[in-house]
């Protein structure tokens, strides 16, 4: 994957995400990486939010940062949440399908499903109650085998994606990206 230095960055790229209802959301984002099978953005959180579980929630303030893995070939995507001193604090899996890498866009479409990670490693499943049809039946099975692949892979490459991308990308050398 070819690497960009991320304080010459100045080009933005469109993340658009194509929601199951057919809504889109779109985020202006910076480009740290990318070739025709995956690709790593810089996102600066502007307004705070809150995910909720059961059991506990994540806060992701305003001025934390999101550095966002996509690949044309995983039924996933991994956005890792530093804070403004570049701590990890947490991760979201999104279960997607067709994944496109193109020169000024990133596109995927969500499958509803997600998975949050806090930084002790604890995890959970969210949206399962927004589903149209049962887990097994929503698209054909293909979310459920997806979550079923990214489960039993999820503590090895949430932790390998986390060390790798505090050793690609350096808080110091992201600074420049922050609005501030």
């Amino acid at each position: 994957m070819v690497h960009i230095n991320a304080s010459a960055l100045r080009d933005e790229i469109i993340e658009r995400k194509i929601r199951y209802d057919s809504l889109v959301v779109e985020h202006r984002c910076f480009m740290l990486a990318a070739n025709e099978e995956e690709a790593v953005l810089f996102h600066e959180v502007t307004d705070s939010f809150t995910i909720n579980t059961p059991k506990t929630k994540l806060t992701i303030s305003k001025g934390c940062y999101t550095i966002a893995y996509y690949w044309r070939d995983r039924p996933y995507n991994l956005y890792i949440w530093r804070n403004k001193q570049g701590k990890y604090v947490g991760a979201y899996f999104n279960i997607v399908k067709n994944t496109s890498i193109l020169n000024n866009v990133v596109t995927f479409e969500d499958l509803i499903l997600d998975i949050v990670v806090f930084p002790d490693g604890n995890y959970y499943i969210l949206d399962e109650e927004e589903l149209p049809a049962p887990l097994d039946l929503f698209e054909n099975g293909s979310v459920q085998q997806a979550l079923s692949t990214l489960l039993d892979s999820l503590d090895d490459l949430q932790a390998q994606t986390v060390l790798q991308s505090e050793q690609d990308y350096k808080h110091e050398s992201l600074l420049s990206l922050l609005g501030e």
